[in-house]
């Protein structure tokens, strides 16, 4: 198939981080695609995880407000603004108000390069929902 729709509603599985209120679903994965990661992430408000991006990563803001911090410092998005990350940047993302949504993109598969790369201890507390 060469077109596809996907909705916040279409993650097989959603993983949360121990017990924050952080929901991260990926509807495009090495399962179903050759060379990307497509998904959803939902922050509740103040809610933040950190993490070191394996890959280059897209954020597009689709409901609230998020931020990422770096040691570029803070960059803040809105509804249809993006947020570009670069493989190796160690990073803090943070829900700005309840019920935050993102859309995540990465070239390749984001799971897989973690679980490869010297930071898979990042996802020692990322358990199924």
């Amino acid at each position: 198939m060469s077109v596809r729709h996907f909705t916040i509603k279409d993650p097989a599985m959603w993983h949360q981080p121990g017990d924050k209120q952080i929901f991260i679903g990926d509807v495009l994965d090495s399962s179903n695609s050759d060379t990307m990661s497509v998904g959803f992430c939902w922050y509740q408000k103040g809610e933040s995880n950190e993490f070191i991006v394996t890959n280059h990563e897209a954020l597009i803001v689709t409901r609230g407000v998020f931020t990422v911090r770096s040691s570029d410092g803070a960059k803040t998005a809105k509804v249809g603004e993006v947020i570009f990350l670069t493989k190796g940047t160690k990073v803090v993302y943070q829900g700005e108000e309840d019920d935050t949504e993102v859309v995540y993109v990465t070239y390749r598969h984001w799971m897989d390069a973690q679980t490869k790369s010297k930071h898979a201890h990042l996802l020692d507390s990322y358990h199924p929902v």
